[in-house]
């Protein structure tokens, strides 16, 4: 039995003896205990902040002295005087063993501490970024032993931190000798730290102590908008987060549009390439300006994206993705520098792309799978990734499926008569009275309804200017579930409704939301081409995830999550009335916000994630919907409101749907042939 002193580690529960004076920083490397430090242990960094507990511990059979630890000391009150340092608190290297311990290592002190995420239901992120900063003393040149600076600084990296085979980008070459004598030979350095494919790098040097931070960005470039998140990579914050309008929509609102301009236009592919990398660091440049950081410190950066929006970034003509059998020049993740994609952030920045599911199942997929782990469900979960182009998930335990369905921009405002992407002054809830026939809406910017009181005023500054994605939806749902539309999809006459808000247009009519051209401003109204663009846009989204439970061999899913930034606007009930989802129970719908972006954030943050993505892709069924059979007629069905042929019978339990026919012709289901009404 060992007389030397017991350390006992909490969390964790590792425990171990230790001679008498060993820091409680050592014994925790010793025991791989996760307690932080950038300085190595030299009382500079405060990263290996302790809290160690006395008195009796009969769940470790230890007892513990006031004396346990060494005692404060001139280092631990310096930097209490400079930044502060909670009571009861030690620094781990400077606290030595005296006898036996018990030492709580507090989560801000972990180096793969949890990030907790704002949505409580998905898992925190474990940082473990792939760049990490370390702080070194190099020996100064001798003439006895000849040697460059660079040498002996990877020396001193591979004597203090262990880390091995370390290379360095030319422009770490041009700083190196100025940078490590303005330090006294003392550097704070970021590596990266490398992976199955590269060897570690240094990114980046500072002089001394540098006690700032490094960042990182997790971008969803996606056919209509790009959103990028600035993560601290070393606590894990998102410090800011923005979005801009994709470039490349002058090409094309739809992914084969811009396939086809660059089968049809020499350069095209290249010239649509310039415009998203352009896009790109137009982006960065603001958020960077936003967080008032230097573009300099983003040394990190993950991407995800669609298949043909992966081939354009990348400077690869997407032309055979836009044929059968649809091939990707690779599927596989990449790791690429950022000059390699002219990104005007660090010179070595390093640059992450996850890998694609199939031809037209991307990178964005792989996020979202990342994100709300399928794979880990006891229960059938259908993720739908709603969007230009939607990606659809069903799996569970047993096995995931996945394909795309091209929705086309319907979803995001586009090919609306009074459409507009999400923005200040757009109409994004609506109601309709069944009785009267009336609606009421809010719009983006004012908590009020339309007919509150003080809504006018409220709205004075936007104006009521269109109807975004969530709106419309809503919008048709609220038509049908009020008799104004019928299941085929038909708006009636003031006289087959009962309300003048129903008025000629062509040889069709449409719904009058809202009329402020007595102020000034727009009349918005549904027409009968907007609900066709929503049922082609739902009607596909629907045909996709039917094909899959098809395949899965069920008729039925458990649960429903609904992701992208639409998404996560989308009432549950509305998209149910529509036919956009399968019938589920209200409750069981639920929205995962960005989560493309969010698997993003945890590839960025926990490189252990990127091989856990790998390896999942690998797994996943993908099924190609355009050479499918019933995708077809799945999607005739699935054009009515809410379906020609699926019953629908939770949503029937819940809503009223009424049986009107404003097709004189007799039809009223959508699909072209006469069928059961279940509606």
């Amino acid at each position: 039995m060992s007389t030397e002193p017991l350390v006992v580690f909490t969390p964790s529960g590792k425990r171990g003896h230790f001679p008498i004076g060993t820091p409680i920083l050592t014994a925790a490397r010793q025991l791989g205990v996760d307690l932080d430090s950038v300085c190595g242990g030299r009382g500079i960094c405060s990263k290996c902040q302790i809290t160690p507990s006395y008195g009796e511990f009969p769940k470790h059979g230890v007892r513990v002295a006031e004396g346990a630890l060494s005692e404060w000391n001139k280092v631990e009150q310096r930097y209490k005087d400079k930044r502060g340092l909670l009571d009861g608190r030690r620094l781990g290297c400077q606290a030595t063993v005296l006898g036996d311990v018990v030492v709580d290592v507090p989560p801000e002190s972990q180096v793969h501490k949890q990030v907790v995420r704002k949505r409580a239901e998905v898992r925190d992120i474990v940082m473990n970024p792939s760049t990490r900063l370390f702080y070194v003393e190099v020996e100064e040149p001798d003439m006895h032993e000849p040697s460059g600076d660079l040498e002996r600084l990877v020396r001193a990296i591979e004597t203090e931190w262990s880390i091995t085979n370390i290379h360095a980008d030319l422009h770490i070459l041009q700083s190196l000798q100025p940078t490590l004598r303005k330090g006294d030979w003392k550097v704070t350095v970021a590596i990266h730290l490398g992976d199955a494919e590269n060897a570690p790098r240094i990114m980046h040097l500072w002089p001394g102590y540098y006690d700032g931070t490094i960042y990182g960005m997790a971008v969803d470039l996606g056919s209509t908008t790009i959103a990028a998140h600035l993560c601290d990579l070393i606590s894990g914050e998102v410090v800011a987060s923005s979005g801009i309008m994709n470039p490349q929509i002058r090409f094309g609102e739809d992914l084969m549009s811009r396939v086809s301009y660059g089968m049809m236009n020499a350069g095209g592919a290249q010239e649509m390439t310039r415009a998203v990398r352009d896009g790109m660091n137009a982006l960065f440049t603001q958020i960077a300006s936003d967080a008032q950081i230097d573009k300099g410190l983003i040394v990190d950066a993950v991407f995800v994206c669609n298949p043909v929006m992966h081939h354009l970034f990348l400077g690869i003509d997407p032309f055979e993705l836009g044929q059968a059998p649809f091939a990707l020049a690779t599927s596989d993740s990449m790791r690429l520098r950022a000059d390699d994609l002219d990104l005007n952030i660090h010179p070595s920045a390093r640059v992450y792309l996850l890998p694609c599911i199939a031809g037209h199942v991307g990178a964005d997929a792989a996020a979202v799978a990342l994100s709300e782990a399928p794979d880990k469900s006891e229960d059938l979960v259908l993720v739908v990734d709603v969007g230009t182009n939607a990606e659809i998930l069903l799996g569970n335990t047993e096995k995931v499926l996945a394909c795309s369905s091209p929705t086309g921009p319907a979803f995001e405002g586009a090919q609306i008569t009074s459409g507009q992407r999400a923005a200040p002054g757009a109409i994004e809830r609506v109601e309709i009275d069944p009785d009267t026939k009336e609606p009421r809406f809010r719009v983006i910017g004012v908590d009020l309804w339309s007919t509150d009181a003080g809504f006018s005023e409220a709205v004075a500054v936007t104006g009521v200017t269109g109807i975004c994605g969530s709106g419309i939806i809503e919008a048709i749902a609220e038509m049908r579930m009020a008799g104004l539309l019928d299941p085929s999809g038909l708006i009636g006459s003031a006289a087959q409704t009962g309300t003048s808000r129903c008025i000629p247009d062509g040889r069709t009519h449409s719904y009058a939301l809202y009329d402020g051209t007595a102020i000034g401003g727009p009349l918005i109204t549904v027409t009968n081409p907007d609900i066709r663009a929503i049922q082609m846009a739902k009607a596909a989204l629907y045909s996709g995830a039917r094909l899959l439970m098809d395949k899965f061999g069920v008729d039925h899913v458990d649960r429903v999550v609904l992701a992208g930034a639409f998404g996560a606007h989308i009432s549950p009930k509305h998209a149910m009335v529509l036919g956009m989802i399968p019938d589920a129970p209200f409750e069981k719908v639920t929205s995962a916000g960005n989560a493309a972006g969010t698997g993003a954030r945890i590839a960025l943050l926990n490189r252990d994630a990127r091989a856990e993505i790998e390896e999942t892709v690998r797994k996943i069924h993908k099924v190609e919907t355009a050479i499918e059979p019933r995708f077809q007629e799945h999607f005739v069905n699935a054009s009515a409101i809410p379906n020609a042929s699926d019953p629908f019978p939770i949503l029937n339990s819940l809503v009223t749907l009424p049986k009107v026919n404003f097709n004189t012709g007799g039809d009223s289901e959508g699909g072209g042939r006469r069928r059961r009404r279940r509606a």
